[in-house]
């Protein structure tokens, strides 16, 4: 049973982390295109769609099961384990933000230039990048 959920939550994690991805740069897109056009009202639907359907269900799978693994395993008492936690907190401070963001959109109330929606475009991939590195080192 253990390994059968830790590739659920390996499969959870992509699907959340290809979310985390692409939502950003569809940000970029969007902030260029104009309001109330047929291409700004598409891209409200691609990121409603995205966070609703595809990356708030895979965080919640990917936090129930890896807490779940966390206590089977017992990681949780281990030193890379607590910095492991704390960015995939701050990862899910950014899914709050990205899904704040989409709202803002949803509005046509987005106050950023394209230029902000591409320089954090790389805040998950270093959370992203970091995180996996604990997880497979596990460095004492």
């Amino acid at each position: 049973m253990y390994l059968t959920l830790k590739a659920l939550h390996i499969i959870a994690v992509i699907s959340w982390m290809a979310g985390m991805l692409y939502l950003p740069r569809l940000f970029v897109y969007h902030a260029a295109a104009a309001r109330g056009s047929e291409q700004s009202e598409t891209f409200k639907v691609m990121e409603r769609r995205l966070l609703r359907f595809i990356m708030t269900p895979a965080m919640i799978v990917t936090w129930v099961v890896g807490l779940w693994l966390v206590w089977e395993s017992g990681a949780y008492a281990a030193g890379w384990f607590h910095v492991k936690f704390a960015l995939v907190l701050g990862m899910s401070a950014m899914h709050g933000k990205l899904a704040a963001w989409t709202a803002e959109f949803g509005r046509d109330a987005n106050p950023r230039p394209a230029k902000f929606y591409r320089m954090i475009n790389e805040v998950p991939t270093v959370l992203m990048v970091v995180i996996v590195l604990l997880a497979v080192i596990k460095p004492s």
